[in-house]
């Protein structure tokens, strides 16, 4: 970058060393990747280095897209993935049937991209929100408060339920659970961006990818509220599994899909 513009000879260098490691939009990156560079004064062949050395783009940049915002991410924290926008749509839908005021939780909430984007379009419809957030991972923790604090946001460190405050128990209108449901045996196959520098806690969900889910799905009831609705990403072949573990904790399941996101969410309601 000289003067302020972006060359495009420094663009298309940028994009063929991108191209090389395996960068399927590199030109995208390269702009992107020139920008930050431009506006922090970093040194943009130290940040092209890393992300041809498997660094996720986001975490180079200190941020990620979701759903039309721009959300704090950093080293040691999950990556939220476009297709759990879905997620976030059905959440809206239900959210119309919570009353005025809903109680929205984002359990496992990394960066809180979930419960932002969530909160952002209920407040977007005149709706104020009552929003918490939790993780087990500090770094998650601290990102989540970044991005949360300016809706008021609390957000706590702990297992799952283990460090919401006693309040929300039986008041949780809409429960969203990025849980990991990648099996174990598969993490070594993962991209190295995920692998390597996101949090294992945050990918692996035990041998069949589903044990973190039964954890939460053996508590929710407890903290819904009566027609309360707990949503849950997994993959179409954990989802039969996934529904009957519901049902098993008394909550009345589905199962909904989306070819646009290549997406599949669980959802349980408390009755």
């Amino acid at each position: 970058m000289q003067d302020g513009r972006v060359s495009g000879v420094e663009v298309a260098e940028v994009a063929a060393q991108l191209r090389v490691a395996g960068c399927v939009f590199a030109e995208e990156e390269a702009r992107l990747l020139i920008d930050a560079a431009a506006e922090t004064g970093g040194d943009l062949n130290g940040l092209v280095e890393e992300r041809v050395s498997g660094t996720p783009l986001e975490h180079l940049l200190g941020w990620a897209e979701f759903r039309g915002l721009r959300v704090a991410v950093g080293p040691g924290v999950f990556v939220p993935r476009q297709r759990t926008v879905f997620l976030v749509e059905e959440a809206l839908v239900l959210a119309g049937g919570a009353g005025s005021a809903p109680v929205v939780v984002d359990l496992c909430c990394g960066s809180g991209a979930l419960g932002l984007a969530l909160a952002t379009a209920l407040i977007a419809e005149g709706r104020p929100v009552e929003l918490a957030a939790a993780d087990i991972e500090p770094a998650a923790v601290a990102c989540a408060q970044r991005n949360l604090d300016p809706l008021g946001a609390a957000v706590y460190q702990g297992d799952l339920f283990e460090p919401l405050p006693g309040h929300l128990r039986g008041r949780i209108d809409i429960l969203l659970a990025n849980t990991p449901y990648v099996p174990s045996g598969h993490i070594a196959g993962m991209p190295p961006e995920a692998r390597d520098h996101e949090p294992r806690s945050a990918l692996d969900g035990g041998a069949d990818g589903l044990d973190v889910f039964r954890r939460v799905a053996a508590d929710a009831s407890e903290w819904l509220a009566p027609g309360g609705h707990l949503l849950v990403e997994s993959s179409p072949e954990q989802a039969i599994i996934a529904t009957a573990i519901l049902a098993e904790h008394g909550l009345a399941a589905r199962v909904t899909e989306s070819e646009e996101h290549y997406a599949t969410v669980v959802v349980g309601t408390r009755p």
